[in-house]
């Protein structure tokens, strides 16, 4: 029984003695060759400042610069459609014509009228020249003369309404003429030959667009005009005049519109529901490439950062709350965490807003490799990052326009 009881503790004291011989050859043991290991090998791009524009990419839809709803002005039943529905039309140019007999009619009756206006009146001035000479020698009463005075006036009103109503009549006869308002492009007619029209009806008889210029009416968040404006203020961008800054627009194959638009204006109400302003730019369209209604993509200009600092994207690493990080390699090769704030993209950059500064080194490669407080050997890829990055200017977007 005492035999059984030693054993395992005999069975202990070996393995002690044999850990023991172990950690001990591992403590005598030295590094191979008598070297350490050489630095970490990383790749580092130097920080430099530089002039940015600053943009603002915003979707919106295409609007037509005018349009207008042709309507007949007078009643009556349309003998011909003098336009090709989908074609180019001038202002002034006959659309339909309207049945103009009974204006016809109505502009012989005015006329007919204001003849005999017109003799009514010379008889009334005959006579009242007569009854001048009459009261001279008191062959008639005062209140006879002042009766064929009025009897003149009323007959010189009387060619002054005939007048009028040959006027009206002849306006009339002339809606008979139905013209378009405006130049543009005509959709589809609602009327054929034959049908009866009524003045100033509720059904348009068709519409005309103009297409060139043309409206792109976009919408921004309230959030982004006012950190514009404080960025303004402090000093770090400068605005470009609204009547002077270009619009880039993108179709909605991706591909960009030859030409560039003016931001026009500003709405000065925001929607409670979304939060966001309407903005209203007008785009040239000489070819019509632009249709109503056409999805567009906007690329406003906001200003200049004179002293814009980016830091490639490679670089940046997301901390647990949500925040941006970079590794910076000191005068000593030392590596140390930073926590920046970024706001937008520019090319394959963020714009950096605080945390660093021109002339410091971020690792760009080899982050895997290194922890914070070790030795690195750098390698500068400056010059190779700023060849091979593609100019564009900072934009912001609902996908990168939060600032971190």
């Amino acid at each position: 029984m005492q035999t059984m009881q030693k054993r395992p503790f005999a069975y202990a004291t070996l393995l002690t003695v044999l850990t023991a011989s172990l950690l001990t050859g591992c403590k005598e043991a030295p590094p191979e060759g008598g070297r350490q290991m050489p630095p970490a090998a990383v790749d580092v791009v130097t920080l430099q400042q530089a002039p940015l524009q600053l943009t603002t990419d915003l979707t919106g839809r295409t609007s037509a610069l005018r349009i207008a709803e042709v309507r007949p002005q007078v009643s009556g039943l349309i003998l011909k459609r003098l336009f090709t529905e989908g074609s180019d039309v001038k202002a002034g140019d006959v659309l339909y014509q309207i049945d103009p007999a009974l204006y016809e009619a109505d502009v012989a009756s005015a006329s007919a009228a204001l003849a005999r206006a017109q003799a009514s009146a010379r008889t009334a001035e005959l006579r009242l020249k007569r009854y001048v000479n009459l009261l001279q020698k008191h062959s008639i009463s005062q209140q006879e003369y002042d009766d064929a005075d009025a009897q003149r006036k009323q007959a010189q009103a009387d060619v002054l309404a005939a007048q009028a109503n040959l006027k009206r009549a002849r306006i009339n006869l002339g809606y008979t003429k139905i013209t378009a308002p405006i130049s543009g492009r005509i959709g589809t007619s609602a009327v054929t030959e034959g049908a009866l029209v009524t003045a100033q009806q509720g059904v348009a008889l068709t519409t005309i667009q103009q297409l060139d210029p043309m409206y792109v009416d976009v919408r921004q968040s309230t959030a982004d005009l006012l950190r514009l404006k404080q960025w303004v203020a402090s000093g770090k961008v400068t605005a470009q005049n609204p009547n002077e800054a270009p619009v880039s627009l993108f179709l909605e194959d991706g591909n960009a519109y030859p030409k560039a638009g003016v931001l026009q204006f500003s709405d000065v109400t925001v929607d409670e529901n979304t939060g966001m302003v309407s903005l209203r730019v007008v785009v040239p369209n000489p070819q019509q490439l632009l249709m109503p209604g056409m999805f567009i993509r906007a690329r406003l200009s906001e200003g200049v950062r004179e002293n814009g600092l980016l830091v490639p994207q490679v670089a940046v690493s997301r901390t647990p709350k949500g925040g941006a990080s970079v590794l910076v390699v000191d005068s000593d090769n030392k590596v140390s965490p930073r926590d920046i704030q970024v706001s937008r993209m520019i090319g394959a950059d963020w714009v950096v807003e605080s945390g660093l500064k021109a002339g410091e080194r971020v690792i760009i490669a080899g982050l895997q490799k290194v922890a914070p407080g070790a030795q690195v050997n750098p390698t500068d890829k400056t010059a190779a990052a700023s060849q091979s990055a593609t100019p564009a200017p900072a934009t912001e977007g609902s996908s990168n326009g939060v600032a971190h």
